[in-house]
């Protein structure tokens, strides 16, 4: 067969037989193996890490009025919180832990078969979350942690003067942005000796919760992303401009 070539975006791509596709397909398929199997270990690694206690008493504002920390647990034994991006003087949330948030509540319908709630906060009022989760449709549990230390104690959110002096830190290391709020997700255990900070994770870390992006990586084009303005083609559901 002819060597073809064919494009997808700048990048040109062999043409082949099928024959060819599948002895392709296979060299690939042993290094996705090697990876799963470094994945797995990972993981392992993960669910391995030490744990320490949370001492505050986190007290939120919830649809039903104030709710403590265990209480977001649902009666579960784990939990997941994603901190979404919404400081108490913006109109609306983040349209990129927007995005993120679009594929909990499919999430929510199996978590609890494995003992995990899984609950969104954020910093700005009540009010303003209750009324951008009406306008996007969601139905997880989201609860405002504006009047607690619980976004910067667990590191998504930082003070002006923590900024201004250049101490703030994000993914642990020194932060090189000046943002008074950004995302990430934290994982907790709760038993009968308390409340236990599990794992946290940031920045691309959370990329694993982003089910649209893990159907991309599958295709050719990928996530067809500017590397100096990722998810900059990212819009609220509702403001994507409909294409037949």
């Amino acid at each position: 067969m002819a060597k073809l070539t064919s494009r997808t975006g700048t990048k040109q791509h062999r043409v082949v037989s099928p024959k060819a596709w599948v002895a392709a397909r296979k060299t690939l398929l042993i290094e996705e193996k090697k990876l799963m199997r470094l994945h797995d270990r990972l993981k392992q690694k993960r669910r391995s890490l030490p744990w320490t206690a949370v001492k505050k008493d986190y007290v939120f504002d919830g649809p039903d009025g104030k709710v403590r920390l265990a209480e977001l647990f649902a009666g579960k034994r784990q939990l997941i919180v994603y901190h979404f991006m919404f400081g108490p003087d913006e109109a609306e949330g983040c349209p990129h832990c927007s995005f993120w948030a679009d594929h909990f509540d499919s999430a929510r319908l199996h978590l609890p078969q494995r003992d995990t709630s899984l609950v969104v906060i954020s910093r700005a009022p009540l009010k303003k979350l209750a009324a951008f989760k009406r306008r996007m449709g969601w139905k997880f549990p989201w609860v405002s942690s504006g009047r607690t230390d619980f976004n910067y104690d667990f590191g998504v959110s930082f003070r002006p003067a923590d900024l201004a002096a250049g101490t703030a830190v994000y993914n642990y290391a020194k932060l090189g942005m000046d943002m008074e709020d950004l995302p990430g997700v934290s994982t907790f255990y709760r038993s009968q000796g308390g409340i236990f900070h599990t794992y946290s994770t940031f920045s691309r870390g959370i990329d694993l919760l982003n089910g649209t992006y893990n159907f991309l990586d599958l295709t050719a084009k990928g996530r067809d992303e500017d590397p100096e303005r990722a998810q900059a083609w990212v819009r609220y559901h509702d403001k994507y401009r409909q294409r037949k």
